[in-house]
């Protein structure tokens, strides 16, 4: 049996492992702006507070595996608009587009790892498996 094929067995696991701690870190940005967890809150009814509710409803639903592929998919354009509008801001003096100058890393990784879970959907240990998706 050949490595590859050893662990190809794993891949499943590993992308439910991957789903369920993409989730678990997304919410969390979510509570902390919302709720004022570790750090400021949110001013209520703007758009980094509805962007912390998606977050927070977002990643719980991802990581339980509920509604994955529309919960992903509204996860991944939420993260697009936080990198253009918060990080890039469409400036290109000083190499304002580079995520590691404009601190928007987490945003570019978060969008393409959500994006990945809306195309490919719950995998194992998910609740649409028992919904019938």
């Amino acid at each position: 049996m050949s490595f590859e094929s050893t662990l190809s067995r794993f891949e499943p696991y590993a992308y439910a492992l991957f789903r369920i701690v993409i989730g678990f870190l997304f919410l969390w940005h979510g509570v902390h702006k919302t709720f004022g967890f570790l750090g400021p809150q949110m001013e209520t009814w703007t758009q980094a507070w509805f962007g912390g509710l998606i977050e927070l409803a977002g990643g719980v639903l991802v990581m339980v595996g509920l509604f994955t592929r529309c919960a992903a998919f509204v996860c991944s354009g939420t993260m697009a608009v936080a990198y253009f509008q918060f990080h890039w801001k469409l400036h290109f003096a000083g190499y304002a587009f580079l995520p590691f100058v404009n601190q928007g890393e987490a945003a570019v990784l978060y969008c393409f790892a959500f994006l990945l879970i809306a195309t490919r959907g719950p995998g194992k240990w998910a609740l649409d498996g028992k919904r019938g998706e």
